[in-house]
């Protein structure tokens, strides 16, 4: 696909090459449409996660990177990390552990919302929409891990991100919580409209995303 006919919606990745030590680990053009998934597949060591690195703004000194980062229209390939409106959601949940709950939280809610009594409220709306009214308080320590993947994707949506980054969300889930977590996550990203870069080494994730899958290396 040329430049002049990539969407103005959606995460573009042009022409992206990550090398290290001169050895060519990553080449990737690809589109991903509002709403849709892009899944990345391959053994460990070719470049998956390096990849979502690039895109996320945090990959290494030590790697070259060249090509160009586009989302909903903006080149965010120059921009840190935390300007480039990319959520991100990896194998663990990463809770903050001398934060409630609601403390977790509350670090993901964007800074629009103002006054005490007004963040409270939309902490409160996310639990029950998430099936976790009245844990506010809970220590993330007592959460099931289920609970724990729930709060986290809480998390990150409350930031309200333009795309998302999923690296192995759902390796660490016990079988009868996989499925749940995964249609959840899927079933999120396309009520918000983003578009979705998954890394994953099970076939049964990039089936559940649905969309294009590509294999590395």
């Amino acid at each position: 696909m040329t430049a002049d006919r990539r969407p103005e919606h959606g995460l573009v990745l042009q022409d992206v090459r990550i090398r290290l030590d001169g050895e060519l680990l990553v080449a990737i053009d690809a589109a991903v449409a509002p709403g849709e998934t892009l899944t990345l597949m391959g053994p460990s060591g070719v470049g998956k996660s390096t990849l979502l690195a690039f895109v996320a703004g945090f990959l290494g000194s030590d790697f070259e990177a060249t090509g160009r980062v586009a989302l909903n229209g903006r080149d965010v390939t120059a921009l840190p990390a935390e300007r480039r409106g990319i959520g991100l959601l990896f194998q663990d949940a990463l809770l903050l552990p001398h934060l409630s709950v609601g403390g977790n939280l509350l670090i993901g809610l964007r800074p629009d919302v103002r006054g005490r009594e007004a963040r409270h409220r939309a902490i409160e709306a996310a639990l029950a929409e998430f099936g976790l009214h009245g844990f506010a308080a809970r220590d993330p320590a007592t959460l099931s891990g289920g609970q724990a993947a729930r709060v986290a994707l809480m998390r990150t949506l409350l930031a309200r991100p333009e795309a998302l980054i999923l690296d192995e969300p759902f390796s660490r889930l016990d079988a009868g919580l996989r499925g749940q977590i995964r249609e959840l996550v899927f079933a999120e990203s396309r009520k918000h409209g983003l578009p979705v870069l998954l890394v994953t080494h099970d076939p049964a994730d990039a089936e559940a995303a649905g969309g294009r899958v590509i294999e590395l290396g």
